[in-house]
Order: C-alpha cells, then structure tokens, then sequence
C-alpha cells in the first residue's frame, strides 16, 4: 500500500468520525436549549441563569428554559447535564458549589468537575453576605459571637446547602473563632431566605445578588461582607476583615455542558454569553444584584474549574465535612 494511498485512508477515517460533530455543530440549536438550575428557585444561580436565558434566547432564536433541579449540594442537576447528550441543547449553571467544593465534599459523586463536562463561559463572580433577621438583636460579627456564646449548642445558620461556598464560610468563620454553629442546609437561597425573614433559623450566609433585594428592602439585615474591601453596592456593611475575622471568599456561577459537546458549539455558546453579560442592560442589573460579569475563553474556564478544584479541597478536608 503506497503512502498516499495510507494518508487517503487516514483523511477518510477522520472525516468519518468528524461528520457526526460537524452535524451537530451546524443543526444547533435544535429547538429549545434546556439550562439547568442545580439549585431551587430565588438563589443567585437561579436569578443569574433568568438572566443569562433571556439573552441567549434573543441570540439564539429559540426559547433557553431554565429548569430547576435542586438536591445535595448542587450535584443532582449536574449530574443529569453530565448525562446528557454532548449537542449543546442542554446546559448547566455551574457554580463553585457543584465543581469546587462537592468534589472534595461527596465520597460517592460519580461525575469529575472536569473531565464530565464542557467548561463554556464565566457569567458572574461575588463575594457572600450573612443577614440576620430583623428581629435577631444581632447588629455585627461580635453580637452574632456573643450570641452565640451566650445559647447552649451555639446558633442555627442557614445556607443554601450542604457544600455551598456559603457552607464552608460558616464553617471557617466558627474554626477562627471557637464556635461552633449548626449548619442549616435548605434546597436553595431562596427557601433559606424566606426561613430567616419568617424567623425560623435566625441567620444565614448568602450569596449578594440573592440578598441583595432583601436587604435594600430591609426585610433582614446585613452584618458582613466577605469582599476584600466594602462593596460599592452595599458601603454601609463592613468586611468580616474590618470586624477583626480574616475571611475572604469569592462565588462564581458559569455555564457548562456535557463532556464531548462541539468546539464549534461551544465557541458559539461563549461568544453569546460573552455578549449577553456585556450588554449595558447585563452590566447594570449585575451591578444592582451586587456581581461582577465574568469573561473567559473555553479553555481559561475548563482550567479555573481544575484550579477551584485544587483550592477547595484542603478547606473541606480541614473542615472535616464530608457526606456519602
């Protein structure tokens, strides 16, 4: 068999199995693109994913549906979006609890953060605030130290589940300063949320775009903020750093997709979402929610996820979580 006979075949063989992929990049989308919430509605995934649906479905020309699929800690929607056919149609709003955290967190998770999916887009970043009901008698970090102290078996925290990066801020807060609090997981920010206004748990870690509306309409109240410095959204409340507690964590919410999906899908996927979160109508609700738009090739992103992975683990292991 003569060289060029052998690159022939080669070529053949490889336009073979490019075909498929090649259709799929060119058909898509094929309808309407599901995006999956891992978490239940009124958290900040859920509302940045409205956000990020309606613009993708201007773009796209077809409906982009957000679907919630809440349960442990974020993992049972994202396992669907692993298992799901690699054409693009269906998405998931990934978030540091479902590809940072949860990996270091779950013994028994069946999906790797990195290798399970196609990493397409950062959609926002922003720091967690805890809120306290109005009603607490908790006005800082030191009263919320003293109450705490002050109660046998020390306070309920709500967060917005099992291995949220507002999980684990509760648990770093109680190690630096000898307490220990019970940690409330709810299916979502928005059933904790309305928990601690009904005054059911007193408190809770949350991320700013889901807090935001309820502390300017003062149906609880902010007590700390885990930027570096004050948010330019929120200067009143002061830094758990300002309150003499060195805590720093940052959030992210990103979108992804199966493992196998299309370069050419996934190109296109970034470059919408790149234009919806740069749209002067995304950059002022981002602002108005407290986040900052992210903005990120494929390739940066899929490598951030590894180095998210890297980073929380320790921490979990240092907090002794852990669930099967």
């Amino acid at each position: 068999m003569s060289e060029g006979t052998t690159r022939r075949g080669l070529l053949a063989g490889m336009a073979v199995l490019a075909a498929p992929s090649l259709g799929v990049a060119q058909s898509f989308p094929n309808g309407p693109v599901r995006l999956v919430v891992p978490f239940a509605p009124g958290g900040s995934t859920d509302l940045s994913a409205r956000l990020l649906a309606d613009g993708l479905t201007q773009r796209l020309g077809v409906p982009v549906i957000v679907e919630n699929r809440p349960g442990a800690g974020a993992t049972t929607g994202s396992q669907m979006v692993a298992d799901a056919a690699p054409d693009g149609q269906t998405l998931v709003m990934s978030n540091i609890a479902s590809h940072a955290i949860s990996p270091a967190l779950y013994r028994n998770l069946r999906y790797d953060p990195v290798r399970s999916f196609s990493h397409i887009a950062m959609v926002i970043t922003n720091p967690s605030v805890w809120v306290v009901n109005r009603d607490s008698g908790i006005a800082d970090l030191q009263g919320l130290i003293s109450a705490a102290r002050a109660r046998r078996g020390g306070l309920d925290m709500a967060s917005s589940g099992s291995g949220s990066s507002n999980h684990l801020l509760i648990v770093r807060f109680g190690q630096q300063v000898g307490i220990d609090f019970t940690h409330v997981p709810f299916r979502g920010a928005g059933p904790a949320m309305t928990a601690v206004i009904a005054g059911q748990v007193p408190m809770m870690s949350d991320s700013l775009p889901s807090a935001a509306g309820h502390i300017r309409q003062g149906s609880v109240r902010a007590i700390a903020m885990s930027s570096e410095r004050r948010h330019p959204a929120f200067p009143e409340v002061p830094t758990f750093r300002e309150q003499g507690v060195d805590l720093v964590s940052t959030s992210w919410f990103a979108l992804s997709g199966p493992a196998g999906m299309p370069p050419a899908v996934v190109e296109r996927l970034n470059r919408e979402t790149m234009a919806v979160v740069s749209a002067p109508e995304s950059q002022a609700r981002f602002a108005e929610m407290g986040g900052d738009p992210g903005e990120m090739t494929p390739e940066r992103f899929t490598r951030f996820v590894a180095e998210e992975v890297e980073r929380w683990a320790p921490v979990v292991r240092a907090s002794g979580a852990a669930v099967d």
